[in-house]
């Protein structure tokens, strides 16, 4: 497993512990701040995205022009 897989997967087993934990009705934190770590969660890996699926560091513009030396972009 790469270093991405193991960051999912440990992030995915804390969401689903908190989940359990909050079905049996013991709160680990507070809603609001629940929100506002998923808030900027998900910024983040918007961001994220956004920066990889498009032709913006060095590399990506390089692959760009490969893509369009051979007619594939």
């Amino acid at each position: 497993m790469d270093k991405a897989s193991v960051t999912r997967f440990t992030l995915l087993t804390i969401a689903v512990i908190n989940a359990v934990l909050n079905m049996i009705g013991y709160r680990t934190i507070p809603d609001d701040m629940a929100n506002d770590i998923v808030a900027v969660v998900s910024g983040i890996f918007a961001i994220y995205a956004a920066w990889k699926n498009n032709y913006l560091s060095k590399k990506g513009r390089k692959q760009k022009e490969v893509l369009d030396k051979h007619g594939l972009s």
